[in-house]
């Protein structure tokens, strides 16, 4: 599943907008999982499965891919496109144990392997990191999975929320490493806060705002 190019940041309202982003997504995998490449710099935010193909076809370069978190349909095409564009790779210290160890799902009794993706940065949650000419606030919400990381694009208003925030929903909790209260709370004390206008661009499913997940959402109507 493709989606066309958009030119995104300028409907953020709330947000003091200083640029718009070019970013394409792709959809992929069993889990249909959302992967987003921003054309202005090579960056692209997850590598679910068939993303390599999809670069390919589109003929785009990767300079830098940023992981959100581990889990499987995330990551599934990662080292692939390690190889292959010879780009550098950024993720939380503790999402190395599910990316390092092909074995990691087989003994969890998940019939998966995975090609170990060897970080060239690890990096936590910080007010401000510049990656590629582009600056972000690194959010760390874990919950759904230890070191999940949020990129909110500072100059956009946009957030890379990998599987945290949805529209209408939450991450999910019950696999290892999750925490109800622990993600809960996390969007509530820190993506909330960032403002109503703030667009957020999720691991699956279609983009929403702040406001709205606020206002609406059901997981979330409760303080925790």
């Amino acid at each position: 599943m493709e989606d066309g190019v958009d030119e995104i940041g300028a409907g953020c309202e709330g947000w003091s907008v200083e640029k718009t982003l070019s970013i394409d997504m792709f959809t992929g995998g069993l889990f249909e999982t959302n992967t987003y490449y921003l054309s202005g710099s090579g960056i692209l935010v997850d590598a679910p499965e068939d993303t390599a193909d999809w670069l390919q076809r589109k003929g785009y370069r990767v300079e830098t891919l940023l992981l959100t978190h581990g889990h499987v349909d995330h990551v599934w095409d990662a080292a692939r496109i390690q190889r292959e564009h010879g780009c550098e790779v950024i993720y939380h210290p503790e999402t190395e144990p599910m990316v390092l160890d092909p074995e990691f799902y087989a003994r969890l009794g998940f019939p998966w392997r995975v090609d170990p993706i060897r970080p060239d940065r690890l990096l936590e949650a910080c007010e401000s990191v510049e990656i590629r000419g582009e600056v972000f606030q690194v959010l760390e919400v874990p919950g759904h999975c230890p070191g999940s990381l949020c990129f909110l694009h500072l100059a956009s208003g946009i957030l890379f929320g990998g599987d945290v925030l949805f529209a209408g929903g939450v991450g999910r909790w019950d696999l290892p490493g999750g925490d109800r209260d622990l993600l809960l709370g996390g969007i509530q004390r820190k993506l909330f806060p960032l403002g109503d206008g703030v667009k957020v661009l999720p691991g699956h499913g279609p983009g929403t705002t702040i406001g709205a997940e606020r206002l609406g959402n059901p997981y979330l109507q409760d303080p925790v």
